[in-house]
């Protein structure tokens, strides 16, 4: 894969071509500058990239990266003046799952798998989306959860994209 290039198309939009991989993270976002405005994106919206969002100021951002990037956070989206627009995890429902052994988080891993979801490890448990099905499934397996608002990092469900 060769390098990143940028071709400004107009003002205020970008237009990235030559992006064989998806965007990766910033070090960090003080790299940014003290100007940044972080963009909370659900997993979901880190994947829906052509279309326009609203910042946190109220500026409007039209995304028009190419299918198939992902957003990670720390990503620059755009930058005007001495402004800078940085995607963030916004929180979501999870169920975060806590297997009492080798045997029980395989088991959960595969039928997880079997729906086309991700199943972030975040030791001592694994994260995942959380809906009513999830839960079901859950239940059935006798696996201890609960539900839990934070930033999730793992891909949004395959039947969401």
């Amino acid at each position: 894969a060769g390098p990143r290039r940028v071709v400004p198309v107009r003002a205020g939009r970008m237009k990235i071509t030559m992006l064989r991989r998806p965007l990766t993270a910033t070090p960090s976002a003080a790299h940014h500058g003290p100007d940044a405005v972080h963009v909370p994106m659900t997993a979901l919206d880190r994947r829906r990239v052509r279309r326009r969002l609203i910042a946190p100021d109220g500026a409007e951002l039209q995304l028009a990266f190419p299918t198939g990037t992902y957003l990670a956070p720390g990503t620059l989206l755009e930058r005007r003046a001495d402004v800078a627009y940085v995607v963030s995890a916004a929180s979501e429902d999870l169920a975060v799952i806590r297997p009492a052994d080798t045997a029980q988080a395989v088991r959960v891993a595969h039928a997880i798998g079997n729906l086309h979801r991700d199943l972030v490890e975040d030791p001592p448990c694994f994260l995942a989306l959380w809906d009513a099905p999830l839960e079901l499934l859950l239940t059935r397996l006798k696996v201890r959860f609960h539900r839990e608002s934070r930033p999730f990092l793992g891909r949004p469900s395959w039947a969401d994209e």
